[in-house]
């Protein structure tokens, strides 16, 4: 059997991008992705649909926590403060837990733990659980 972070290993797009699966609670995850010049768009930066990358990696982690399959049913970023190198830190937390549609907050943070990005996700829980030995 397999743990959720093994099974979020398979999230190729996530993978291929350079996200890391760091920690995984229930209720709680935290992910990282170092920034390099395949991440950057033509002003010079992060793009931010890597960033929307590692924050949803993150929100999935916590979503699928609690054993059972869950899928975003929206995701909503802020973006606070550009990054063109380094490694950005994501914390998911699950603020609410309901049964079935639970709420996510990810913050985003430099290594030096300035704010990069806020994302917002809802999901819903399906009546699917998950083959898993457990979370890490």
């Amino acid at each position: 059997m397999k743990t959720l972070k093994d099974m979020l290993v398979n999230d190729r797009f996530a993978a291929e991008a350079g996200v890391e699966l760091l920690e995984v609670r229930e209720g709680y995850a935290r992910a990282r992705m170092q920034v390099t010049e395949r991440h950057l768009n033509a002003g010079g930066v992060c793009q931010g649909g890597a960033l929307f990358t590692l924050a949803d990696l993150a929100f999935a982690a916590v979503a699928n926590s609690r054993n059972q399959l869950t899928l975003s049913l929206n995701a909503h970023i802020t973006f606070f403060h550009s990054v063109s190198s380094g490694y950005v830190y994501a914390e998911a937390v699950e603020v609410y837990a309901h049964a079935k549609i639970p709420y996510v907050e990810v913050r985003l943070v430099d290594e030096a733990g300035n704010p990069i990005a806020q994302f917002c996700s809802s999901g819903y829980r399906k009546n699917v659980s998950l083959d898993l030995e457990g979370l890490m």
